[in-house]
């Protein structure tokens, strides 16, 4: 029997490999139902969203897509329904289901990318990812596979024992004891009850943990804090079965759990507020090169000293997001295939993607925090940046190369849009990095290409990561000072003729369903 790679083990832990029991119902507030006794049949209910995620449950994904068009098309809200699929989603997952929560990441990007595209095409995105999520819930067997139920709080320990408490259950693996504690943050504050929730995502590195628990946070914006608890208490099922998964098959600890806190003394971070220094382009482009030069333990460090150095969290995370970039452009591509990842692609599960879309989450997630989290969050993702790779970032050359921009013919902006879509169809990751890359040299206006690109997000399957990376692409390159921020839209080029070729399941239906061209 081969041996399993940490991948398998996360795809094991995202596919309910250890699914924990629940106790009895939340009794009060946040929509939770009146308590019952452990072992109940009680469902959660959703108030005036409960029938749209009912239709999200109770229908195949073919069935599901026309029903959801007409009800947008009499007046229901978009954001509704997005709201609807989240809640759909995290009932009958609950973090525990692969793709389940891969739909579920995908649900807020997907929504954006709804406001960037024409009016007659505007739900594409959105129904592509309402598609994925409703047929994983009718594979795992609809609303008969729920996961998620109501649940008791438990009493709070002393405000600032929450965080520490809230850590310890997940590290003995008890399941009811970190639901039941979490229960009863988010009664008090969703807001603090998310900061203590840091604890536990800043207790191991993997894209599905910081990316899952800045999504949910994103989703709030469209469920309503009143679901605070359905959404947010998915990242304490996932860290807790990581856990449970570690330990059952063998691994280590990671190393930021002993790192973290000696960082925090060593450069006397506890007390810290952010700094506000800002940073020379030289620093940034330094500093992201250095971090891809170091080991784990050195790129937190690394981040642990710019913060005691007064450095402000933009500069710091934008020479992350540059890192995790030029790990894109710099990755050789997959030596062995997968099912919709050839030979040499780099779209999916790639190191590049996966470290880009973790590096905007770990961004994001210092924003919505407070400052200790803030400060620590960006430690652990100048960790994250480097582990586990197994890659000589330092060594490996970035696309475009000297010999790709060489071959860019057209100088004008129509033609090299012409150049672009024709190096995408072919799956031409260097020609199409090396015209986009041209482009933005040339100093052309960035909507054209983030117009072709966002289609092609759109129509492909991109593996489950389409439209996070498209995401995360565009907020980089929008937060991203002028030098640098073609790197990213660069990337994106690059992973879009990676991934094109396999049509996105659902597309064509919706296509027909909204009268545009597949």
């Amino acid at each position: 029997m081969e041996p399993q790679t940490r991948r398998d083990f996360l795809a094991d832990v995202g596919k309910g490999m250890l699914v924990a029991s629940v106790g009895a119902d939340l009794a009060t507030g946040l929509g939770l139902s009146t308590a019952l006794a452990e072992g109940s049949t009680k469902r959660l209910e959703f108030g005036r969203l409960e029938p749209l995620v009912e239709v999200m449950q109770d229908n195949t994904a073919e069935k599901m897509l026309p029903l959801v068009v007409e009800h947008i098309s009499q007046g229901t809200d978009v954001r509704d329904v997005v709201a609807a699929a989240a809640l759909a989603n995290a009932r009958t997952f609950g973090g525990e289901d692969y793709v389940g929560f891969h739909a579920f990441m995908a649900l807020a990007p997907a929504y954006q990318m709804t406001r960037e595209m024409p009016s007659d095409r505007k739900l594409l995105p959105l129904l592509k990812v309402l598609y994925r999520s409703t047929n994983q819930i009718q594979t795992k067997g609809g609303r008969t596979s729920e996961v998620l139920h109501p649940i008791e709080a438990q009493p709070l320990p002393a405000p600032k024992e929450r965080r520490t408490t809230l850590r310890e259950a997940m590290r003995k693996r008890d399941m009811d004891t970190a639901e039941g504690l979490f229960a009863g943050m988010v009664m008090h504050s969703p807001n603090e009850a998310y900061n203590d929730l840091q604890a536990m995502v800043q207790d191991e590195t993997d894209v599905h943990r910081v990316v899952l628990a800045y999504r949910a946070w994103d989703l709030l914006g469209l469920t309503g804090k009143e679901y605070a608890h359905t959404t947010l208490r998915q990242s304490v099922r996932y860290c807790v079965g990581v856990e449970k998964s570690r330990l059952a098959h063998g691994y280590p600890e990671s190393g930021i759990r002993a790192l973290l806190p000696k960082l925090i003394d060593q450069y006397h971070l506890a007390e810290r507020t952010p700094g506000t220094r800002s940073a020379e382009d030289s620093w940034v482009r330094s500093f992201s090169n250095a971090l891809l030069s170091s080991t784990p333990a050195q790129a937190a460090e690394m981040v642990a000293a710019a913060l005691s150095e007064g450095f402000s969290l933009t500069a710091i995370g934008e020479a992350l997001s540059l890192g995790a970039t030029q790990q894109v452009l710099r990755d050789p591509g997959r030596t062995q295939a997968y099912p919709g990842k050839p030979i040499g692609s780099v779209h999916g599960d790639s190191y590049g993607v996966h470290a880009s879309d973790s590096m905007n989450a770990w961004r994001n997630m210092a924003k919505a925090s407070q400052p200790y989290n803030a400060i620590t969050g960006l430690i652990v993702g100048g960790y994250h940046l480097l582990a586990p790779t197994g890659r000589d970032w330092k060594n490996l050359p970035a696309y475009p190369f000297g010999e790709h921009k060489a071959q860019v013919k057209a100088q004008d902006p129509k033609g090299l849009l012409q150049e672009l879509e024709i190096a995408i169809r072919e799956n031409h990751q260097a020609h199409a990095a090396a015209v986009v890359a041209q482009y933005g040299e040339m100093g052309y206006p960035a909507r054209p290409v983030f117009d072709m690109l966002l289609r092609y997000a759109t129509s492909e399957d991109g593996a489950l990561h389409a439209e996070k990376y498209y995401r995360t692409v565009s907020e980089e390159f929008g937060r991203t000072r002028k030098a640098y921020r073609w790197e990213h839209l660069t990337a994106l080029a690059r992973v879009t003729a990676s991934e094109y070729g396999k049509r996105a399941d659902g597309y064509e239906q919706a296509c027909s369903l909204l009268n545009v061209k597949a």
